[in-house]
């Protein structure tokens, strides 16, 4: 079944959206920055912006929005200490992440089936741990294991993505997870079933 002919409804698409930004904002609130921090739903949405809206603007427009938003609350009420204006220091770096993920849904996800819903998954980690910590490394992040910036050589960016890795499982679990969820409810509603083959 593909889903870009399933024409949903338009607001069952921006509810899962709005939905995954109060969801992250709510996670996020705590500013310990553990690995749980993760587990949101953002891959999840730029997933399902890509593969559900016909109008490929709004499979970009609409994630980005609400990870925006959310990115502000944030760091305006809830992580005060991590804000450089209105968002953070390497934004850039993660939304062009996004960016990637949206462009993995549309690419991916051709049709609501498990096996591609979880290749997409994964894809939507490893980019997020690719680009958004790449950001990290060259915007002078801190090493945890010596309390400096990262070294500008191969061992520093090593050291920073070795680092990231567990965020990066907290990332993916909440992307698959996140991606039943908003995929399954979207069948749900139309009456479908989500198959479990490509």
């Amino acid at each position: 079944m593909s889903l870009k002919n399933l024409n949903p409804q338009f607001g069952v698409l921006l509810l899962f959206i709005l939905a995954a930004g109060i969801i992250r904002v709510v996670l996020g609130a705590d500013a310990s920055m553990s690995p749980i921090a993760m587990f949101t739903p953002v891959g999840a949405m730029a997933l399902f912006g890509g593969a559900t809206f016909q109008q490929k603007w709004k499979a970009y427009v609409f994630p980005l929005l609400a990870l925006f938003l959310s990115d502000v609350v944030m760091m305006q009420f809830f992580q005060k200490e991590f804000a450089q204006g209105l968002l953070y220091s390497g934004w850039i770096w993660n939304y062009a992440s996004f960016i990637l993920i949206v462009l993995a849904g549309q690419l991916l996800i051709k049709k609501a089936a498990v096996g591609n819903i979880l290749v997409a998954s994964v894809a939507a980690a490893v980019i997020h741990w690719l680009v958004s910590d790449f950001g990290v490394w060259i915007g002078g992040g801190w090493d945890m294991t010596t309390g400096k910036p990262y070294t500008k050589d191969m061992a520093g960016i090593i050291s920073c993505y070795a680092q990231a890795i567990p965020y990066m499982r907290f990332f993916l679990a909440g992307t698959v997870i996140y991606s039943a969820i908003f995929f399954g409810g979207l069948l749900l509603v139309q009456g479908k079933k989500l198959r479990t083959a490509h």
